[in-house]
């Protein structure tokens, strides 16, 4: 028996573990057992034949017996695992009080949709600096990052081996004046000369040259004079644009090199302060978003004329505006962006070229928009949804296609009405077709006028 009940044991832990019994499992149990059980009765019936040797009667009359005792013991052994897998029993819960959670009304208000962009500043006018003829550098007359004039004078390069020339070229000049007037008298003896035949045309005429060349070596000697005093005026190197210098990269005493294209020796450079430009790139969606709505005369935008406002990294809000004044013909094709340029005032020197800021234009116009916080949105893998509750208290779920954030809240752009009730707190503890205790609460909006909200503009 109890060879039997360990054979059994494997089929008791799996019904008890189901908690199942039925009709059929019994049947198959009770095929299974006889099936099994065979073997064991047929070794205990010889056994007890060596010893002594049964009765009819009572052969006949062990075969029930045995039977009634292997299936009381498989009732028992189902009844023990149907009571070890049953759950204990348990009263059934109170019902359980509506969640209470918060609702709110979404906010309705005239917005514009913003688009940002990551820009930097540039100087209108940059410089360098460098000497356009070779010599000594003589003396630098700024200091290293001081802000100049246009005219301001920036270093000298000693000037004596061009004063010398300035020098011999108004000799020259002396020497083909002094010829000339010889010339000339000469000319002015020989005509009486000629008209009464005393002189040959011939010899006149050679005189008459003489008194030409003599003029053109006038001119030749001035223009020596005029290239000597430029040559000279090259040795004081002044600044072309009102700006800030960089530092000087030549100390004094050093031979620097002038003249031909890429072999001047850079002195320094300049950049100018005010106005400055501010370079972004717009992407290619959002500049045909601009000249459709270009186009629709609702906004003038992505082109010279339209309004861009800047800020730079501690700004709240964007105080600087600005005016685009230049637009690329072509847009880039490796990264499919439109470079702009907008021309901001710098009369405070608060930006510098190179620097980094951030530009925004008006991505639509004016329209009436609704607005959630963001923690009344809910997920539903793909797609977004809110709950809103009736007046009864039963909660539903709407489908909401969202816009950009404006003054911290989350545009809606369609599935809402402006007379919903959403939950604003509380959304994890409800279902649709859920009835809730609602809590009536207005939504705090930011003090940002439409026009200081703006949106991140996706590129």
């Amino acid at each position: 028996m109890h060879c039997i009940e360990r054979r059994f044991e494997p089929l008791r832990q799996c019904v008890a573990r189901a908690g199942l019994v039925t009709v059929s499992a019994i049947a198959c149990v009770a095929l299974y057992a006889v099936v099994a059980a065979s073997p064991l009765r047929a070794q205990a019936k010889a056994a007890e034949t060596k010893v002594a040797p049964p009765s009819a009667a009572a052969t006949s009359s062990e075969t029930p017996s045995w039977f009634a005792n292997q299936w009381s013991g498989l009732v028992r052994l189902l009844s023990a695992g149907s009571e070890r897998g049953r759950a204990p029993a348990t009263s059934a819960p109170p019902n359980a009080p509506a969640p209470q959670v918060t609702i709110s009304r979404p906010i309705a208000r005239e917005i514009i949709e913003w688009d940002e962009y990551t820009g930097r500043f540039d100087a209108v006018d940059t410089i360098e600096v460098r000497a356009r003829l070779a010599g000594y550098l003589d003396q630098a007359h700024f200091k290293d990052g001081q802000m100049v004039d246009r005219g301001d004078l920036l270093f000298t390069i000693d000037p004596r081996p061009f004063e010398r020339a300035l020098d011999t070229a108004k000799a020259e000049v002396l020497a083909a004046t002094t010829k000339v007037e010889s010339t000339t008298k000469d000319v002015d003896r020989g005509r009486p000369l000629l008209d009464r035949r005393i002189m040959s045309e011939k010899v006149f005429d050679d005189r008459a040259n003489l008194k030409r060349e003599a003029e053109a070596a006038v001119k030749v000697a001035e223009a020596k004079v005029k290239s000597a005093e430029l040559d000279l005026s090259f040795t004081r190197i002044t600044a072309p644009i009102a700006g800030r210098i960089g530092r000087n990269l030549v100390s004094a005493g050093n031979y620097i090199v002038g003249g031909g294209a890429g072999t001047q020796t850079l002195l320094t450079t300049i950049v100018s302060q005010d106005p400055m430009h501010f370079y972004f790139d717009v992407s290619e969606n959002n500049t045909i978003k601009y000249k459709r709505l270009a186009a629709d005369g609702s906004l003038k935008l992505g082109e010279a004329g339209a309004t861009v406002e800047i800020a730079i990294a501690d700004d709240k809000g964007f105080p600087q505006a600005a005016t685009v004044d230049f637009s690329d013909n072509r847009l880039e094709q490796t990264t499919g962006t439109l470079r702009l340029r907008a021309m901001v005032d710098n009369r405070s020197g608060l930006f510098s070229a190179g620097m980094f800021g951030r530009a925004r234009i008006a991505g639509s116009a004016k329209y009436l928009g609704v607005m959630l916080p963001d923690e009344a949105i809910g997920t539903d893998q793909a797609s977004k949804f809110v709950s809103v509750v009736a007046d009864d208290g039963a909660v539903t779920r709407k489908s909401v296609t969202l816009g950009p954030i404006v003054g911290g809240m989350r545009v809606v752009r369609t599935g809402l009405s402006p007379d919903d009730w959403v939950i604003i707190k509380g959304l994890q503890r409800v279902r649709p077709g859920q009835r809730v205790n609602p809590k009536r609460e207005p939504l705090q909006v930011s003090d940002m006028t439409p026009d200081s909200s703006s949106s991140s503009a996706r590129q």
